[in-house]
């Protein structure tokens, strides 16, 4: 009869099977992980940004808008590099609302307050906003970066009053930029997102 000998993997040799493969599942595991940790930042980037730029056109528009306050103040209350104060009849009632925006720092969200007059004779407006929302998330504009600037009417050729430096009179601003930079991340994505726009006050020629 002849002999037969059967063969396998020795304890050892399915071992180092076994450890092979739990390290190549692992590297999978962690590549797909990463994968999906990047895949993921960028859609939520993605809508951080779009968030932004829908919320600077809107900003935009309603400068674009306006006008003397109910109470014969002038259309800008006031003006600072994170700080804004309007006067426009955002809802189109007919009544001039108080339009304020601002960036939160501590928490980076850009907001705006809307307040109504008050009373008819004479129309006053309360220090503090009526209602306040959140317009965008994760702005990361710090002091080197406002998100807004001032120019007079000399833009772009006045270099010295380019932008205009605090503290600057209201009545000499003729256009405001509104720069926003996003990031959901700063700790580990380096590079902000850039959003920007300017709009030219033309309400504010018949000060001249």
């Amino acid at each position: 009869m002849p002999k037969i000998s059967y063969k396998g993997l020795t304890l050892v040799e399915l071992m180092v099977a076994i450890s092979i493969m739990l390290i190549a599942m692992e590297g999978f595991t962690l590549l797909f992980l990463k994968s999906w940790d990047t895949n993921k930042f960028i859609l939520e980037e993605g809508i951080a940004s779009s968030s932004a730029s829908h919320s600077t056109s809107k900003i935009i528009k309603v400068l674009r808008s306006i006008r003397q306050a109910d109470n014969g103040d002038f259309p800008i209350e006031s003006g600072s590099d994170f700080d804004l104060k309007v006067y426009v009849d955002i809802d189109k009632d007919g009544i001039t609302e108080r339009v304020h925006y601002f960036l939160d720092l501590l928490n980076d969200q850009l907001k705006m307050g809307v307040t109504k007059p008050t009373g008819s004779d004479p129309v006053s407006y309360p220090a503090s906003d009526d209602t306040v929302s959140i317009l965008a998330n994760y702005i990361v504009n710090e002091n080197a970066n406002p998100v807004f600037y001032y120019y007079n009417k000399n833009y772009p050729g006045d270099a010295v009053n380019n932008p205009l430096t605090s503290p600057f009179t209201l009545s000499d601003v003729r256009l405001i930029r509104v720069h926003l930079l996003v990031n959901i991340d700063p700790v580990h994505a380096p590079n902000n997102v850039n959003i920007e726009s300017f709009v030219d006050l033309r309400n504010l020629k018949v000060y001249e």
